[in-house]
C-alpha cells in the first residue's frame, strides 16, 4: 500500500510539471532527500523514479520553463571546476571500484546544486524550494523524535524510515542537518507567504523545533550537541533580550538532564575525554595520517582513499575487579578508518586544490549572506523584509553545517548542497533587484517619462 501511495504522488505531481515545471524541481529535491524508493518494500524499489525525476527537472526546464533572471555565478563556477576535478581524480583513483561507487552519486548531488539556482528566479521559487527542504527533512525528524520520546533510541540503535546508515540518516548528519533547519523554520513562522503567519504554523514550528532538539539525543550523536551550542551562539546576535536568551536557555537546559538516559551521558561524556574513546582515538590518528598521505599525494587519492590508512594508537581499557577499577594502556592497530572530517576528507580525496575549492566555496556563502543582511536589514517594505532575515537563516544553517563537517564526512552532503544552491539563488534575485533599481535611476534621470513604464516591468 505504501508502495502506491509515493506513486501515486509522484505521478500527480509529474503531471501537474506539465503547467509549471518548477514542480518538477522539488519532485526531484523531495525524492532525493526522503528517498521513498527505499522506504516502499517492492513496486517502487524496482523503479527509477530518483533519475525520472532528475531527468525531468532538468529537461523540464531546458524546454518549458523560462529563464528570465538565470544567472551562471562565480560559486556555480566553483561547484562546477570541484565537479570536473572529481572526475579526475576518480580516473586516478587508488581504488577504482570503491571511488566509482561514491562519483556515483557526488556527481549527481554537484550537478543539481550547479542547476539548482538557475531555477530559482523569483520569491515564489526560492519559498518554494525551502519548504519543500524543511517539510522533507521534518518528515524524518518527526518519525525520529517520536521514537526517542517512546523510548526507541539510542547510539546506532535508533531506527529510522530505513534500515541504512548511510546519507542523511547517518545519525550525526541528520542531527546536523535538523538542527542547521531550525532557523530557516522560524523564517517561515515570521515571513513565509504558502503558510501565512498564523497560530497553527507558530504551533508546527514549536513542536518540530522539540523534535530536531530530540534528535541528537535520540541518536546519541555528540556532532548533534556541538550543533546545538553552535545554534545558542549565533542565536545570540539576533536576539534583543540577550541575558533573558541565556538564563532561558539554562533553565531549559537544567529541566531537560533528568529526563536523559544514562548511555547520552556516557557518550557525551567522550567529549571531553576523547583519549578514552575508540571512535574519538582513531579520527585523531586518522586526521594525521591523512595530512602525511596529502603530503605525498598533493591532488588526492580520490573518492575512499582513506582505505589506504593502517596505523597504531593507544587506548586505556578498564577492568573492574569488585571495588578495584584498573587501567591498562594498550596499543591498537587499526586500518581502513573513515576520514570523520569533511577537511580531511577533501584533503585526502582531492588533495589541497580540491581543498581550498571546498572552504572557498562555503566561505563565498558566508560572506554573501553577511553582505545581503548588511543591505536589507533596514528594509521595512512588505515585498522586500524577509530578504535579510532568509540571509541570516541561510547563514546560520551554513555555520552549523560547517561545524558538523568538522567530525563527519559530509562534503558532499545533497541537503547542504541544496541549501548552498538556496544561497545562491537568493543572492542572484538580490543583485537583479539592485540592477533593476540602478537601471530605472538611470533612466529617470534621463527621461522623466519613462519612469513608469520601467518601474512596473521591474515589479513584474
Amino acid at each position: 500500500m505504501i508502495d502506491l501511495v509515493f506513486l501515486a504522488f509522484i505521478g500527480y505531481v509529474l503531471v501537474l510539471g506539465l503547467r509549471r515545471p518548477f514542480l518538477w524541481v522539488l519532485l526531484y529535491v523531495y525524492i532525493d532527500i526522503l528517498a521513498p524508493q527505499r522506504i516502499g518494500y517492492s513496486l517502487i524499489s524496482t523503479l527509477p523514479v530518483s533519475l525520472i525525476a532528475f531527468a525531468a527537472a532538468f529537461g523540464g526546464w531546458l524546454a518549458l520553463d523560462r529563464k528570465t533572471g538565470a544567472r551562471f555565478t562565480l560559486r556555480q563556477g566553483l561547484m562546477l571546476a570541484l565537479l570536473i576535478y572529481c572526475w579526475w581524480t576518480t580516473g586516478n583513483a587508488a581504488f577504482p571500484l570503491e571511488a566509482a561507487t561514491k562519483w556515483d552519486w557526488v556527481w549527481k548531488a554537484l550537478l543539481f546544486a550547479i542547476f539548482l539556482p538557475l531555477t530559482l528566479t523569483t520569491r515564489a521559487r526560492i519559498e518554494g524550494l525551502a519548504l519543500v527542504l524543511l517539510l522533507s527533512v521534518a518528515t524524518i525528524v518527526i518519525g525520529t523524535g517520536m521514537k526517542t520520546v517512546l523510548g526507541g533510541g539510542g547510539y546506532e540503535n535508533l531506527k529510522f524510515f530505513v534500515n541504512d546508515n548511510s546519507g542523511i540518516y547517518e545519525s550525526s548528519t541528520l542531527a546536523t542537518v535538523a538542527i542547521g533547519l531550525i532557523p530557516m523554520l522560524w523564517w517561515f513562522v515570521r515571513h513565509g507567504t504558502v503558510f501565512r503567519p498564523h497560530w497553527a504554523v507558530t504551533g508546527f514550528a514549536v513542536a518540530l523545533t522539540f523534535a530536531c532538539l530530540l534528535v541528537p539525543i535520540g541518536t546519541e550523536a555528540r556532532t548533534g550537541l556541538l550543533c546545538i551550542a553552535a545554534l545558542g551562539g549565533l542565536m545570540l546576535r539576533y536576539t534583543k533580550r540577550r541575558m533573558l536568551f541565556i538564563a532561558g536557555a539554562g533553565v531549559l537546559g537544567l529541566t531537560a538532564l533528568p529526563f536523559l538516559p544514562q548511555s547520552y551521558y556516557d557518550r557525551m561524556a567522550t567529549l571531553a575525554e576523547p583519549g578514552g574513546d575508540e571512535s574519538a582515538s582513531t579520527r585523531v590518528a586518522v586526521w594525521e595520517w591523512t595530512i602525511d598521505y596529502a603530503a605525498q599525494n598533493p591532488f588526492g587519492g580520490g573518492f575512499d582513499a582513506y582505505r589506504a590508512n593502517r596505523f597504531a594508537y593507544t587506548m586505556p581499557v578498564k577492568e573492574v575487579a569488585g571495588n578495584t577499577t584498573t587501567v591498562e594502556y594498550r596499543e591498537v592497530i587499526d586500518e581502513g578508518r573513515a576520514f570523520h572530517s569533511s577537511i580531511f576528507e577533501m584533503l585526502g580525496e582531492q588533495g589541497w586544490p580540491g581543498l581550498m575549492i571546498w572552504l572557498t566555496l562555503h566561505g563565498l556563502g558566508l560572506w554573501q549572506m553577511e553582505r545581503i543582511q548588511r543591505r536589507w536589514r533596514a528594509n521595512e517594505d512588505e515585498a522586500e523584509r524577509w530578504i535579510a532575515p532568509l540571509a541570516a537563516a541561510l547563514q546560520m544553517g551554513a555555520v552549523i553545517y560547517i561545524i558538523g563537517a568538522l567530525f563527519q564526512g559530509i562534503a558532499y552532503q545533497p541537503v547542504m548542497l541544496m541549501l548552498v544552491g538556496l544561497q545562491i539563488g537568493l543572492n542572484t534575485y538580490c543583485k537583479r533587484i539592485d540592477s533593476a533599481r540602478a537601471l530605472l535611476g538611470r533612466t529617470t534621470a534621463r527621461r522623466p517619462s519613462s519612469a513608469g513604464k520601467l518601474a512596473g516591468a521591474v515589479t513584474a
